[in-house]
């Protein structure tokens, strides 16, 4: 179990990890079909992929949090 205070960073890295196997997953069959050595394929585009995605999302995260907090009325 990880401390509370790491949650947000969990959160990026599972989120990020399973939006990247699911769009290079998608990439990759568009690309290649269900050709000979397509897992293989797909799991070298997906870790590159995750290793892209996982500081993106830790950036951009604040900011579109602000944005949905600009967004979302108040009651």
């Amino acid at each position: 179990m990880f401390p509370e205070k790491f949650a947000p960073a969990l959160f990026g890295f599972i989120l990020s990890g399973l939006m990247s196997l699911l769009v290079s997953g998608i990439a990759t069959y568009r690309a290649t079909g269900l050709a000979s050595g397509f897992v293989g394929i797909w799991a070298s585009g997906w870790l590159t992929s995750w290793l892209l995605a996982f500081p993106a999302v830790l950036l951009v995260a604040p900011l579109t949090r602000r944005a949905v907090a600009a967004l979302v009325a108040r009651r």
